[in-house]
């Protein structure tokens, strides 16, 4: 059952997606700013997001770079704008495809079906089918699942892409700059992003940057991830 986020400020709008998406099968979660938008990416995961650009407290445009640092999840604009050169510079952005209001509810349905195909043969052609494993960890990149002494973390596609990187190269000391290239698909960026989901992976993992256990972090030349050592300390909980 798909996973839909809409971000949609006009109520009567955002009330006719969500129940046409829900009759469709979908489970749909709905905001109507670009904050609300970025925090919903940030803690739960989605298999597509249907972006307004006329948002009360930050243009989509704006919006979807931002959208695009923290994770890779497929976006639709759905807007009134119809300038063929803005349509041009949001799929060049990151947009996976494009709406111009008003459209059908089969239209939408249509194209959302097209994104979902790409994003999942994408991801079976990227992803091994092996299941990597290091110390407690057991990571399973073909269903997307990741497991912490035997329980489940429940993780957002990008920490699941980060962790999953690192988890391939145990032991080795990955750049910042190979992370966002190979992670984040960025040729350059800011560090803060990083570490923002390194905090976040951490917490998931039980651990701080103060007391690693497996993710750690070589100020000035990069991150690495390997089982923790004899006399480490412990795991503080199930992972979160």
């Amino acid at each position: 059952m798909p996973s839909v986020l809409v971000v949609e400020d006009d109520q009567f709008v955002r009330s006719a997606l969500i129940r046409h998406l829900t009759e469709a099968s979908h489970t749909v979660r709905s905001v109507g700013t670009a904050l609300e938008a970025l925090r919903e990416v940030a803690h739960f995961r989605f298999d597509v997001v249907i972006l307004d650009l006329g948002l009360p407290d930050l243009d989509g445009s704006e919006a979807l770079k931002m959208l695009r640092g923290i994770t890779d999840v497929p976006v639709i604009i759905a807007t009134a704008r119809d300038d063929e050169a803005e349509i041009v510079r949001l799929l060049n952005d990151g947009a996976d495809d494009y709406l111009t209001k008003p459209f059908s509810v089969e239209h939408l349905s249509a194209r959302m079906a097209a994104v979902l195909r790409r994003s999942r043969a994408g991801a079976e052609e990227a992803t091994p089918s092996r299941v990597i494993r290091v110390g407690g960890l057991s990571i399973d990149p073909l269903r997307r699942q990741a497991e912490l002494d035997g329980y489940q973390l429940d993780l957002t596609r990008r920490e699941f892409d980060l962790l999953t990187f690192l988890a391939g190269r145990p032991g080795v000391v990955v750049p910042r700059k190979e992370l966002l290239a190979e992670v984040w698909q960025q040729s350059y960026g800011d560090d803060q992003t990083i570490d923002v989901h390194l905090s976040w992976l951490r917490r998931k993992l039980g651990e701080t940057a103060a007391r690693p256990r497996y993710l750690h972090t070589l100020r000035g030349v990069g991150v690495k991830l390997e089982p923790p050592a004899p006399g480490a300390p412990p795991r503080q909980g199930p992972p979160a």
